[in-house]
């Protein structure tokens, strides 16, 4: 008898008896990024910001007072400067970042490289510009046109930087840029007294003032005058419950051996009150490396402290005082 018919069959029958596959779920779309500015236009997907490459921690651990006089860490240098050489790509250190320049403007939520107009402006990192054009609304500030011709970039990680006072601007909303790019042109447009770029970090909450970080901690260090990169200092001057205080004077004593005189010195003001929304109320960029002393002065007391400054890196200390 032929038994393949009935082989046949029986295959016929355990197929049709066998689970109906599930079919391959469907991935669900990335969702759009909405932007900050006044027609809340949305990015299209293939516009997201690029990632910066991580090559340094963004957030270090802060320093322990009760363990060692300092820190000396990584720092997170991240950011390229928007002034490249010929151009004055150094911090104007009379009206640093907090600062009130001795009481004379508003508490500053940047920093200013001073250079005349038309000097290119370049992007600190690679992003996505999400504003460019006159600050006809107050967004970025409480004031319209405090800003003047604006570009703003979102960068990777919630990390936003300000290029502010333009004479010109080179990209359009929605551009994406790659670190380095030029921008702009410095200008005087806004309420800039004196051609310069006012140039601002922010976190998070972009639209708000109070999010924004002291741009010489997120800056690649210069180069020093031997050819070796400069380094950074972040103080925290706190109190016994360990809150940071309000307006504490200091000076910052270079000493190339700690028994000499001191080489140069700086004198400075902790941020303003308004600005104490960090983990730290003073920060100082392009610092030689070497032997620093601090001298803090606050309710009639005085405190001291030696630090040690290394190339490309940021040395953390925290002052307690009462």
């Amino acid at each position: 008898m032929n038994q393949a018919p009935i082989v046949f069959l029986a295959l016929l029958f355990l197929a049709s008896c066998a689970p109906a596959q599930t079919p391959e779920p469907v991935p669900t779309p990335m969702p759009t990024i909405i932007v900050h500015q006044p027609t809340r236009t949305t990015i299209p997907p293939t516009q997201t910001p690029t990632p910066i490459p991580p090559k340094l921690t963004i957030t270090p651990q802060a320093c322990d007072s009760s363990v060692a006089d300092f820190c000396t860490t990584d720092g997170h240098f991240l950011l390229q400067r928007p002034i490249h050489p010929p151009g004055n790509t150094s911090v104007d250190v009379t009206y640093r970042y907090a600062s009130t320049a001795d009481g004379r403007r508003d508490p500053h939520t940047g920093v200013e490289f001073l250079n005349k107009f038309g000097t290119p402006v370049h992007a600190a990192g690679d992003g996505v510009v999400i504003f460019a054009g006159p600050d006809s609304q107050p967004i970025y500030s409480p004031w319209r046109d405090y800003y003047g011709n604006l570009v703003v970039v979102e960068h990777a990680d919630g990390l936003y930087t300000l290029y502010a006072h333009l004479s010109k601007i080179l990209v359009e909303h929605g551009q994406k840029i790659a670190a380095g790019e030029q921008i702009g042109e410095v200008g005087q447009t806004g309420v800039a007294i004196g051609s310069h770029l006012h140039f601002e970090v922010r976190r998070r909450e972009v639209e708000a003032e109070s999010s924004t970080e002291n741009p010489e901690l997120w800056l690649v260090p210069n180069q020093g005058e031997i050819g070796s990169p400069l380094g950074a200092l972040q103080l925290s001057v706190i109190d016994q419950t360990g809150q940071l205080v309000e307006t504490a004077e200091f000076t910052l004593e270079h000493h190339a051996i700690q028994s000499q005189a001191a080489d140069f010195v700086y004198y400075e003001t902790t941020y303003h009150e308004k600005m104490l929304t960090g983990e730290e109320n003073a920060g100082i960029g392009d610092l030689p490396a070497g032997s620093y002393r601090i001298l803090l002065l606050y309710n009639g007391n005085r405190y001291e402290r030696w630090v040690e400054v290394e190339s490309d890196k940021l040395t953390e200390a925290v002052i307690v005082v009462k």
